[in-house]
C-alpha cells in the first residue's frame, strides 16, 4: 500500500554497485530504512545527491509493518536547502546535527512532535544569518524535551551547580563527578531561557562553547544507552573559533 509522508535523510550506506540504503526519519513511520535501487546511474530516478543528510524529503512509500526494509515510489526535495549546503559553517553544524541525531533517534514509530521539531529546526537553519555559532547548544537543549531527558528547571536560576546523572540544578555538590559548576552552570541556564528567536543574544567565548558541547555530549551518553562518542564536533569547534 502507497503512503505519503514528509522526510528528514539521516544516513546513505552503499548496498550494491548501483544500490543505497538509506535510514529516513519519516512523519509517519518514524525511522525507517529504504532500498533505493540505481542512484548511481546518469538518468537515476532519485539520484543520490537528493539523499544528503538532513536533507527534507516529501515521498511515496510503500510500506509493510513486517519489513525491515521499505520501497520509494517517489521522492522529492521539499522543502530544497538554499544555504545548508553551501555555507561552510552551516553545513558543519549541518553534520554534527545529523551525527547526533542518527544516534540518538531510533524510534521505528511516528512521532510527530519530534520530527515538527527536527524539520522546522533545519528549516531555520537554512534561513538564519546571525547567532550560528550558538544553534547547536540551543538545538541539542531543545531535543531533549522530545528525548525525555530535559533537564528540571527547579532552583535553576540560584543553583551552584547542573547534575547531570539526574538532570536537576542544586546548591549542594553532586556526590558523582557528572555535574557543572560556576560559571558553567549558569551558562547552561542561559541556554535553557533561550530559543532560535534570540539565540544571538547568547555571548560564550570559544572556551565556555567548547566546554558546553563537550558536558551536553556527556549528558546525552548518560541519558541514551549506547549513544557512544561524537566526532563530528571537533571538526565544528575549529570552523566557529
Amino acid at each position: 500500500m502507497l503512503h505519503k509522508t514528509r522526510g528528514i535523510i539521516f544516513r546513505t550506506t552503499d548496498y550494491s554497485e548501483s544500490s543505497v540504503i538509506v535510514q529516513i526519519f519519516t512523519e509517519k513511520f518514524g525511522l525507517q530504512s529504504y532500498i533505493i535501487n540505481g542512484v548511481k546511474k546518469p538518468k537515476a530516478k532519485i539520484p543520490r545527491n537528493m539523499l544528503q543528510p538532513l536533507h527534507l524529503v516529501d515521498m511515496v512509500v510503500y510500506h509493510k509493518n513486517t519489513g525491515s526494509v521499505q520501497r520509494i515510489s517517489e521522492l522529492k526535495t521539499s522543502p530544497v536547502l538554499l544555504t545548508i549546503p553551501y555555507d561552510v559553517i552551516k553545513s558543519c553544524i549541518a553534520i554534527f546535527l545529523n551525527e547526533v541525531l542518527y544516534k540518538a533517534v531510533r524510534q521505528q514509530s511516528p512521532d510527530e512532535q519530534l520530527f515538527d521539531f527536527i524539520f522546522n529546526s533545519i528549516e531555520w537553519l537554512d534561513h538564519q544569518t546571525e547567532g550560528l555559532a550558538n544553534f547547536h547548544l540551543l538545538f541539542l537543549i531543545q531535543l531533549t524535551r522530545y528525548l525525555g531527558f530535559y533537564p528540571d528547571r527547579a532552583n535553576a536560576s540560584t543553583a551552584a551547580y547542573f547534575d547531570m546523572k539526574n538532570g536537576v540544578f542544586s546548591n549542594w555538590k553532586p556526590e558523582s563527578a557528572l555535574y557543572l559548576s560556576a560559571p558553567h552552570t549558569q551558562n547552561f541556564y542561559s541556554l535553557l531561557q533561550s530559543n532560535f528567536g534570540n539565540e544571538a543574544q547568547l555571548v560564550f567565548n570559544n572556551s565556555e562553547r567548547r566546554y558546553l558541547i563537550d558536558k551536553m555530549l556527556e549528558y546525552y551518553a548518560l541519558h541514551i544507552e549506547g549513544f557512544g562518542n561524537i566526532r563530528s564536533h571537533e571538526v565544528l569547534e575549529e570552523v566557529l573559533s
